[in-house]
């Protein structure tokens, strides 16, 4: 048994935006998917880190959660910025059942265990000095709401967090979701959503306390990323 995450699998099989187009690591990346996946086994558990369709609605993502869904073992599902699929975990649930996808759940306002570890996560948004009053900061608010929600769920468990956007890269750090993972208690955080030339600004390692991890599809060669 082991626990995996990956993030940005950007899977296009029911529409016309498929990742081939920018070439170079992209190039291929369902098939790519498709061998990293092998590593994974039907006692095992994937936490994917959110952009995992470019349907614009359940139905448009079916054939793309069909393909998720044949990955063995439990999945718990991230919303990404190109989750635009992304409705209510009560519809999610219902289009799970009537299309047969058993083994997957919605990692959103709720935490999830790996025996006795919880498993946490939300979105999470980009920090903006300047973004009072505004649009974005009502959907940072937000985010760190449905976090300390999923941390709060998981009690005194040991905790391992799960973001998509980064907490924190070179240059840059989100102070709100750094304090809650530092208030709850996280020793582990993993993130996605940095692609190509951005991988450079990827923090790995220790900063403050907490483990940080990119996992990224095309940051770990399409290959999901053990956690434990």
């Amino acid at each position: 048994m082991a626990l995996y995450a990956i993030g940005d699998l950007h899977l296009s099989l029911g529409t016309n935006k498929s990742m081939d187009v920018f070439g170079g690591a992209w190039e291929g990346y369902v098939e790519k998917l498709k061998a990293g996946f092998s590593i994974v086994g039907p006692g095992d558990t994937t936490v994917l880190m959110g952009d995992l369709s470019w349907g614009q609605g359940l139905e448009a993502a079916a054939k793309d959660f069909a393909w998720i869904a044949q990955i063995p073992g439990k999945k718990y599902l991230l919303k990404g910025n190109h989750d635009y699929w992304w409705s209510t975990a009560a519809k999610f649930e219902k289009f799970c059942a009537a299309h047969g996808f058993q083994n997957l759940e919605l990692l959103h306002n709720n935490c999830k265990l790996y025996g006795e570890t919880a498993l946490c996560g939300s979105r999470g948004w980009f920090f903006e000095e300047d973004r009072a009053g505004t649009h974005d900061d009502k959907i940072y608010n937000r985010e760190l709401r449905r976090l300390e929600v999923s941390l709060q769920a998981a009690g005194e468990r040991e905790k391992i967090c799960f973001l998509h956007y980064p907490p924190r890269y070179r240059g840059y750090r989100c102070p709100e979701i750094l304090e809650l993972l530092s208030r709850y208690g996280v020793k582990r955080c993993f993130y996605a959503h940095l692609h190509g030339d951005s991988h450079r600004l990827a923090v790995e390692g220790e900063a403050e306390g907490v483990t940080f991890s990119l996992a990224s599809a095309d940051y770990v060669q399409f290959e999901p990323r053990r956690v434990l």
